[in-house]
């Protein structure tokens, strides 16, 4: 009978671990297969037995020693080459080709499927997970990443990484088969042990590198932000901020990602790779998701943008609210064209070879910034309403309408459709505030019934504050258009509260003015525009000089036609129709304006009742002369304290005058002076010459009272 032959001597660690799973080689098994049939023993049961005399037992010792000294000779005279060599120095590089053939054997061994086929366990099987296991000791230490540094180290972990998950794949396959055989549990677990072992120190380089590199991704996005705001609060992203140029290659120039370069982004697919293909996807998404939530909201910190809840807006001062308003609108668009568009190609470059992968992790990183930011538009929309606030609601809107094309480009198709969804009801909102902001100007004049009349017949406070605020508004007219004709079915709420007399007047106005191409907006300002005229109309009265009446609606009529002038999107609006008509108005005033002021005066100048047969009565004349006098007096020290702010037509209004009362005066100083004798009665009645009339008229309308 042949011998059992020598076996390798295995490595001290695995004696003492796998002892009891070892499976003994039969007699002539060097040639056996590693996946054999199980053998049968031929030796008889252990059965309790007499206890035996100390000479029989001496005398069995010494004819096991007599055949184990002949097995020796026989062996070492017939199979030298079968003698222990020496030990073997193994590496991972070469077990790596027995490691292969076992997994083949075991495949082999699935497909025989044969339940008295068993697993031999092998040396090099356990040598090769302790060469494993040293190296994931080596890498595996605390600093930062080593990933990367040495490619060819990389190249030969992942080699090994990936033996080690054919080889627990293939085992747990074995085991469903035979799971009656511990010495596969043993092994699995072993190699489980191993194999989670080395996708944590994975999982920690993917960390570390996101980690490192993320720092610089503020650095990358956020200089260039500050100074691109215009006077509505919109930015413009420059070319050379974009992170997204068009090639996907990892040879792209450095910090073509939010903070990372290519070579970083090479070195996190690679280990995503791994981590995936290893069964650890989960364990590897959310690594990723907390490094980069966590540099995105430094990132949005960094900008000054704060998480505000919907109450915290309420509660806020309107001040305090403009800075956030500035603030998100900031954001938001760096957000919607920089930052979201930058972490999408980072997670298509990290997870190539796993788009639904990517997707997911872009989705639940960015989706809840997106909800924070709507959150914070509706919110808003919730406040109080106030005139002033309409320009910034304005700004918010025209953010959220220009991101909804983006949000279709950026995320899956089931994600944007929510997101947008979201987005066009806040964005709803913010019209459907803006447009009941615009009504409440329209109350705002009605309202105002003020019975003070300005002093000196001035640009009233409400002319200013509606013309000033008007042209703002106009800058925003494509903006507003859009949201009349979204929201033209809104009811308005100030439908029954029009002026008694306004109903009429505007009905005729738009039937001559209006057609049906105009938009809701410009209806809705040529509305306010009306009310205001008949609010200062009824305004006018409250003067009780009816010079002063006219000289308050030129004031404020000129103001409002140098306004219209001065703002193309305002003309356009009104067009050129209800500018010649506010023209005329301004031309009536200033002639009632002279005949209520200046015919009076002239009256002391004609002829009529003056002159009996040709002679000059002199005591009439000298009245007219006194009347003249007291008269002008009169008009000069009240009319030099009436204002006419315009300078033009302040200079119109002198001109005017001058042109008709100095003519007259000196013509009759001229032809009557003569009457009256040389003297102290010609310096009694003549006050002023000619020229004086001129300079004192030049003092009219400076807001300066005489004394």
């Amino acid at each position: 009978m042949e011998k059992e032959k020598t076996v390798l001597e295995k490595s001290s660690s695995f004696s003492s671990k796998n002892e009891e799973t070892r499976v003994p080689e039969t007699a002539g098994a060097s040639d056996s297969p590693k996946v054999v049939v199980e053998p049968k023993t031929d030796s008889p049961k252990v059965e309790t037995k007499p206890k035996e005399t100390e000479a029989e037992i001496k005398e069995e010792k010494t004819e096991d020693k007599v055949d184990k000294s002949e097995e020796n000779q026989h062996i070492k005279e017939n199979q030298v080459e079968e003698i222990a060599p020496p030990e073997i120095q193994y590496t991972l590089e070469t077990v790596s080709e027995e490691i292969d053939k076992f997994i083949s054997g075991l495949s082999a061994k699935k497909e025989k499927d044969d339940e008295n086929v068993t697993l031999e366990m092998t040396d090099f099987v356990w040598k090769f997970l302790d060469l494993f296991e040293e190296k994931i000791a080596e890498h595996d230490h605390e600093g930062k990443a080593k990933w990367g540094k040495v490619p060819e180290e990389d190249k030969s972990f992942a080699e090994a990484l990936d033996r080690v998950s054919k080889l627990t794949e293939s085992l747990n396959e074995l085991k469903k088969d035979n799971p009656d055989q511990h010495h596969h549990s043993v092994l699995i677990n072993r190699i489980g042990g191993i194999h989670h072992r080395a996708m944590s120190y994975l999982g920690d380089e993917f960390r570390s590198m996101l980690e490192e590199s993320k720092t610089t991704s503020q650095d990358h996005l956020d200089p260039k932000c500050d100074a691109k705001a215009d006077v509505k609060g919109k930015q413009e992203a420059s070319a050379d901020q974009s992170p997204l140029p068009e090639s996907e290659s990892f040879d792209e120039p450095a910090d073509v990602f939010p903070g990372y370069s290519s070579e970083v982004v090479s070195n996190l697919n690679q280990i995503a790779k791994e981590m995936i293909s290893g069964g650890y996807e989960f364990e590897c998404g959310e690594i990723y998701m907390t490094a980069r939530r966590q540099a995105f909201d430094e990132s949005l910190s960094h900008l000054g943008f704060e998480k505000i809840s919907i109450d915290d807006v309420q509660k806020m001062q309107w001040e305090a609210l403009e800075r956030e308003i500035a603030t998100w609108i900031k954001t938001f668009r760096l957000c919607t064209t920089v930052y979201f568009p930058g972490e999408r190609k980072l997670g298509e470059a990290v997870f190539s070879a796993q788009t639904d992968i990517s997707a997911s992790l872009f989705s639940n990183l960015t989706r809840g910034v997106m909800i924070q930011f709507l959150n914070f538009a509706e919110a808003l929309a919730m406040t109080k309403r106030s005139a002033e606030k309409l320009f910034k609601f304005l700004d918010l809107y025209e953010a959220l309408r220009d991101s909804l094309p983006a949000l279709g480009e950026l995320f899956s198709e089931e994600c944007a459709r929510e997101l947008k969804t979201e987005a066009t009801t806040a964005k709803s909102r913010l019209g459907e505030t803006a447009i009941s902001i615009f009504g409440d100007l329209e109350n705002s004049i009605k309202s105002e019934m003020g019975k003070n009349t300005v002093p000196g017949g001035a640009v009233h406070p409400l002319t200013r504050y509606t013309m000033n605020y008007l042209k703002y508004v106009c800058e925003y007219k494509d903006t507003l258009e859009q949201v009349f004709k979204d929201h033209s079915k809104i009811e308005r709420h100030d439908s029954t509260s029009r002026p008694r007399n306004y109903e009429g007047e505007e009905q005729n106005y738009n039937n001559s003015n209006q057609d049906d191409s105009q938009s809701p907006f410009t209806i809705q300002l040529v509305r306010v525009m009306d009310l205001l005229d008949s609010n200062l109309e009824a305004k006018s009265k409250l003067y009780r000089d009816v010079s002063l009446s006219s000289i308050f609606m030129m004031n404020n009529g000129r103001y409002i036609l140098q306004k219209i002038k001065g703002s193309a999107e305002i003309h356009d609006a009104m067009g050129d129709t209800w500018c010649r008509k506010k023209s005329s108005d301004l031309r009536n005033y200033h002639k009632n304006y002279q005949r209520e002021t200046w015919s009076r005066l002239l009256g002391c100048l004609v002829l009529e009742g003056l002159m009996v047969n040709g002679k000059v009565l002199k005591p009439v004349l000298k009245e007219r002369f006194k009347s003249f006098n007291a008269m002008f007096d009169d008009i000069h020290k009240t009319q030099s304290s009436w204002v006419v702010s315009d300078d033009q037509l302040q200079s119109e209004l002198r001109v005017s005058i001058s042109a008709v009362v100095t003519p007259a005066y000196r013509s009759f100083v001229g032809r009557f002076s003569q009457y009256l004798d040389p003297g102290r009665q010609t310096e009694k009645y003549i006050k002023y010459q000619p020229e004086d009339i001129e300079n004192y008229i030049d003092e009219l309308f400076d807001g300066k009272r005489k004394p």
